[in-house]
């Protein structure tokens, strides 16, 4: 078989655009998702509303259409359905890449893709190129503490109804950790906030802040500014204030601390990372890393701040890469 003009890892709304200009200017290519369709979307809370308009999430030219002035998530993964099956784009679901090695001076002039399916199927795949797209929030920014891992810890949260009646204690002070806050209370469970800052992040979507500061001013969210969570144990969790201890009920943790591109596969294939941010060396004209031939689009560019790049100015580096690998294969044939 020959190889493919590029292989293009993740199908997030990067990938897609990526794999929709793929297809515009005739390249042989692939999209190879190790979960669903914009996997991190679908593993967005179930009620999320975006904090941008729709025209922003756009990708390919097709009209993203909502009677609301902010999308919700539902919708945003029935769009990106649909254009999918718009552009008929060829999508392997399921197929986890495992390794990527680059070509190999004097043996290969290809990239080596190995992969393995949800059934345990494992494949060797040959690219000229390969665009590196996965986003980042499969992989949570872990906090070190005894008891992150029990079982009634999580660094996502999904719906409300579970934690009825529920004492949850919720870890950050930015939109995930408010809005998962609010979503709690009014669904009858207990949420108590604790954030290692003095105030709530400056970020919070400016329809939520007068709701989340109201409730904490009137008690009805209890907060802990200033404090920092040291270890959680099955029913209660400690925490630390101006060196002081204290011990809280928890029949739940939620950690809302962010999220980090996982860089294994840019370590193999040889790809330079900032010690301290974990930022690929790229181009930002064309997004090709050090390795020639390997290019990363989308929240994969940012490393630990993940927050710098969102659907809004990523949806844009598909082309931009796409151009630049239709002028590297052009001088490579020439």
């Amino acid at each position: 078989m020959l190889p493919r003009d590029v292989i293009i890892i993740g199908a997030g709304p990067a990938g897609l655009a990526a794999a929709i200009a793929a297809k515009q200017h005739g390249l042989d290519y692939t999209v190879l998702e190790k979960g669903v369709l914009v996997n991190s979307l679908y593993h967005f809370p179930t009620h999320m509303m975006f904090f941008t308009t729709p025209e922003r999430l756009e990708i390919g030219g097709i009209p993203f259409i909502t009677p609301y002035e902010k999308p919700t998530r539902v919708e945003s993964l029935r769009y990106y359905r649909r254009v999918t099956d718009v552009y008929e784009l060829m999508i392997e679901l399921g197929e986890h890449v495992t390794a990527v090695q680059a070509p190999q001076a004097g043996r290969t002039e290809t990239f080596t893709v190995e992969t393995r399916s949800v059934e345990g199927k494992t494949r060797r795949l040959e690219s000229r190129t390969v665009v590196l797209a996965i986003g980042c929030y499969d992989h949570p920014n872990l906090m070190g503490i005894p008891g992150e891992q029990l079982p009634h810890v999580s660094h996502y949260y999904d719906d409300a109804h579970r934690y009825y009646r529920k004492r949850v204690i919720i870890v950050g002070g930015k939109n995930s950790a408010a809005e998962a806050a609010l979503e709690l209370y009014r669904a009858g469970a207990h949420p108590t906030l604790v954030h290692r800052q003095a105030e709530l992040g400056g970020s919070i979507k400016y329809w939520v802040r007068p709701d989340i500061e109201n409730r904490i001013s009137e008690g009805s969210i209890p907060a802990r500014f200033e404090t920092r969570l040291l270890e959680i144990r099955p029913k209660e969790v400690v925490v630390e204030h101006g060196g002081r201890q204290d011990v809280l009920p928890a029949d739940h943790v939620l950690l809302m601390t962010g999220y980090l591109t996982d860089p294994t596969l840019m370590r193999q294939v040889g790809v330079r990372l900032d010690p301290k941010t974990l930022v690929p060396e790229h181009s930002a004209d064309t997004f090709e890393s050090n390795v020639p031939g390997f290019y990363i689009a989308g929240t994969a560019l940012t490393g630990v701040h993940s927050g710098r790049i969102f659907i809004e100015n990523g949806r844009f580096h598909g082309q931009v890469v796409v151009d630049a690998i239709r002028q590297r294969l052009a001088s490579v044939e020439a």
